[in-house]
Formats: C-alpha cells, structure tokens, sequence
C-alpha cells in the first residue's frame, strides 16, 4: 500500500489556516464597523424620522403640488444638464484622446479646468453678464459647463487605456469607422460613461449656489428655504426624504445599467495608443469648438471676477477682511482632511490586506453620505444634534463631521491606491529582520503610501473650501469661510465685494483639478 504525501497547504487543513489567516484582526473592525456606520447616519436618521413622523404626517406633506414641481424641476435639470455632460464631455473625451489634434496633452489640461471654479462661482459670472437668465434652460448650461470634465476625464482615461488591437480586427473585417465606434470602442465606455453621469447626476441633485442664483426651484434650494423659514422642520426633513429616495434611484439605475459585462482587458493587451484620425481640414472647426467651450466655461467666469473686481475697494483686501475668512476656510479644511484620513484608514487597509464580502461592504457603505446633497447631511446633523446631542449644534466637530461624511470617499480612493503600493510581502520580510509591527508599519508601509496618502489630504482639504450648503447650516456663529462670504455678497448682490473671496476659491482648487487629471492619467495606465 502507497501512502502520498500532502504538500503543506494543501487539503482541508491547509485551506482553513489560509481562511484563518484571512481574517482581520478584530481589533481591525472594531475600528472599521463604527465608520461604517458613521457614514451612514444620514440615512439611518432619514428613516428612523421617517417612521417616528408616521405615513398619516407624512402623506400631506409629499403628496402635495409642490413637492410634485419640484419634483419635475430636479429631475428636468438632471435629465437635461447630465445629459449634455455626457455628450459634451464623452465627444472633448474622443477629440483629445483619439484625433492628431496638435498639443493633446495642453487641451486635456485646459479642458479639465472648469473643476477649479465652483458651479456658483459659474452662475455668479453668467448672471453678472446676463442678468436675466433663469430657469430650466440658463441652469443646464452652466452646471453643464461646470460639470463636463466629471465625463470627460474618466471616458479620456478610458480611451487612453483600450486595446487597439481590438478595433483593427474589426475594421480588417470590414467594419467601417462608426460601426467601430458603436459595437467594439462605446461598449468599453459605459462603466467610465455611466459613472461619470453618477457624478453628474449627484451633484446636480445637490446643488443649491448655482441654482439659487438662477432662480429655477429644486428640492434643494427648497429644502434651504424651508430650513430658514421654520428651522429644522418636518417639512424640511420630507423634502430631504424625498430627495434621498432620488439618490438611491440613481446609484441603483447606474448599477443596473452597467451590469455584468466584462468590458476589460483578459491579458496586457497591445502595448501601444491607438492610431490617432487625422483631422485634415477639420482640424480648423474642431480647434474652434474646442476654443468656444473654453471661452464659455473658463473665459466668462475669469472675465467677469477681473471685471469686478476692477470695482473692489481697497477695504476688500484689508487683511482683517481676508484672513480671518481664508483662516477659517483653512482651519476648517485641515481638520476635515486629517480627520477623513485618520478615520478611512482602517477601512481601506481592511478593503485592501483583507478582501472579503465583508471589508467590501464596510468599505462601499463610507460611500453612502455622499451619495446624497449635502443639504440632507446637514439638515440630519442639525436635528440629531438638537434632538439628542445640544451641545454639539453649532460647533466646529459637527461641521468637520458633515465634511467627513461628504468627503471619505475622495480620500477613500487614494488611500486604497496608497496602501496597495506597500505589498504586504515587504511587511513580512521586515518582520522576519526583527521590526516589530509598529516599527514596520512606520519604516516600511507610511513611506511607500506617503504620495497617496497626501493626496487624499489634499481632495479633502480643497473639496471643504469650496463647500456651501452643509457649510450654511452647520457652520458655529461668528465662523465664516470663502464660500459663505461669497454667498452673502452675492446675496446682497454687492459682485465687487464677492470677486476676492471669487479668486481665493478658484486658486485653491486649481491643485485639487490638477490631482483629478493626474489621477485620471494614472488610473489609465495601471
């Protein structure tokens, strides 16, 4: 009788202590369950208010005319305005990555800043030049002129990063240069396509500066109105109901519509960019487009803040007037960022070092705050903490803590890409030297994930800048940032007043663009 050796590992044995090994330490989760569930208060407060309001409350005030308005406002505007992202954005998209168009590199660069200036700072100089435009029509414009390059980067990431090896075989069987496109290079954008449409979508139900300005009602700006006309009311926190509801339908529409399809590469593919088109004469018309929607998303705005501010007193810049406000914005940024990254750490080593049906869902759930407006984060802090935590209300820690739910996820995708640059390999080879786990988490994880890490810092700190609606309601008495200050001046329509406090927001965000199209870049080629 032979007797066969089983090699360690393997076998039911083997695989349990792999099972075991995988397992995160509970010392692990029982940091990442309560982040999970910190950033789904919002939701949670929604529903359980929901239920303690009771359907007969709650009837009269959804079912009624105005909820129905606006209602038909937001989702004409998302429809609209999320629309024309995608064409705009995915078209921008297939001209600089696919045509011979002179200085690529340049147009993407110049394409991709819109994302500096703030959709309100947007609305603010279309306004300033034409008065009266309001309604469904002048909204769609600029938020589309705002919020294009949330399609246009990841579509251009995407087209940088397809096999052409793929498209060559179907035009060597006959297929011509549009039934390329629709059947072999569109189907291998719809994951980039329909997320950026997400984005779109998100912050359009969102905003409120744009919007308000414009004069064209949302649930957005009504749920403000209701806010500062009966504070914190059921009314308010139905609106905000209604408006989550809206959210979930999106994320859940997007998910549905993308599907299963494997749409990436099964191996490395042709280590090479597709052939560019050469343009030929249209190169003229093309160059010129490409200059109009420049001028109309970055010249008008830049035209109109240097206009007024042409009109600002010198007391404007009085460094009393200024520094408090940037100090403020500053001091509010730096806590919200540090705090973001303190607190998604652990979630995102778990995601990554532990991969499982569990870590995944405790990472996707940081996700859920800011799949809905900032608004609804605000207007659910305000009531939780009048409710049950007084001392709170109006104080800096509940502020940083809207920022941190809005904004974990901008820290959470730079911190996973972080962590995944220190292989764990490294980690077990310094341990077998000596290094105990804290001196090699020190010596050898932090170095390698330093670059992520300070990047997650910075989409944090430049996201909270330019913050406005949960900033407003939230916000201590006497604390004033550049968003607010901008809006009060806008409010007060006093524009030379607002064009400073204009400029300190638009050159903070100028490196927070530079890092999405950076980040664009990378994720192509990895």
């Amino acid at each position: 009788m032979t007797t066969q050796s089983t090699p360690a590992g393997i076998g039911p044995a083997g695989a349990a202590v792999r099972r075991l090994r995988s397992l995160p330490p509970l010392r692990l989760l029982a940091l990442a369950v309560p982040v999970a569930v910190f950033a789904a208060i919002p939701l949670i407060f929604i529903v359980v208010y929901s239920f303690e309001t009771g359907w007969s409350s709650i009837r009269p005030l959804v079912f009624r005319p105005l909820i129905a308005e606006l209602l038909g406002n937001t989702l004409a505007l998302c429809a609209t305005a999320t629309g024309c992202c995608v064409l705009l954005g995915s078209a921008l998209a297939w001209i600089v990555e696919r045509t011979a168009l002179p200085g690529r590199t340049i147009w993407l660069a110049f394409l991709s800043a819109p994302l500096a200036i703030p959709a309100f700072i947007n609305s603010y100089a279309w306004i300033t030049v034409r008065p009266e435009l309001d309604g469904l029509l002048a909204s769609t414009i600029v938020t589309t002129l705002s919020y294009y390059p949330f399609v246009l980067l990841p579509v251009a990431a995407a087209l940088r990063g397809l096999d052409p090896a793929l498209e060559e075989s179907a035009r060597s069987l006959g297929s011509g240069p549009w039934r390329v496109y629709f059947r072999i290079v569109l189907p291998q954008l719809r994951v980039p396509i329909l997320g950026g449409a997400l984005l779109v979508a998100l912050h359009l139900l969102a905003e409120f500066g744009a919007i308000e300005q414009l004069r064209f009602p949302t649930f957005t700006t009504a749920i403000i109105a209701q806010y500062e006309s009966t504070f914190a009311s059921t009314a308010a926190n139905m609106l905000a109901a209604v408006l989550v509801v809206c959210c979930l339908i999106f994320v859940t529409l997007e998910v549905l519509l993308r599907g299963r399809v494997r749409t990436s590469r099964v191996g490395s593919g042709a280590a090479r960019r597709a052939v560019a088109v050469r343009l030929g004469w249209r190169v003229v018309p093309i160059v010129v487009g490409l200059l109009a929607v420049l001028a109309l998303a970055i010249g008008v705005p830049a035209c109109s803040v240097v206009y007024w501010l042409t009109f600002t007193s010198a007391d404007a810049w009085q460094p009393d007037v200024i520094l408090p406000v940037l100090w403020s914005t500053l001091r509010l940024g730096a806590y919200a960022a540090v705090a973001a990254v303190v607190i998604g750490f652990p979630v995102a080593w778990l995601a990554v070092r532990y991969r499982s049906a569990l870590s995944t869902s405790l990472e996707r759930s940081t996700y859920l705050a800011s799949s809905v407006p900032g608004v609804v984060v605000g207007l659910s802090l305000v009531t939780a903490s009048i409710r049950y935590a007084r001392p709170l209300y109006q104080t800096t820690i509940l502020a940083v803590a809207a920022y941190v739910m809005l904004f974990l996820p901008r820290a959470m995708v730079n911190l996973r890409s972080a962590i995944g640059q220190a292989p764990p390999v490294l980690d077990e080879v310094s341990r077998s030297l000596g290094q105990s786990a804290m001196s090699t988490f020190r010596r050898v994880t932090v170095p390698l994930a330093a670059p992520g890490i300070l990047a997650a810092v910075a989409l944090v700190f430049l996201a909270v800048t330019t913050e406005l609606t949960a900033t407003l309601l939230l916000a201590p008495t006497g604390t004033h940032t550049l968003a607010t200050e901008f809006w009060s001046a806008t409010a007060e329509i006093d524009y030379p007043r607002a064009a400073p406090f204009a400029v300190c927001m638009i050159g903070l965000s100028l490196p927070a663009a530079y890092l999405l199209m950076r980040q664009s870049a990378r994720g192509a080629t990895q």
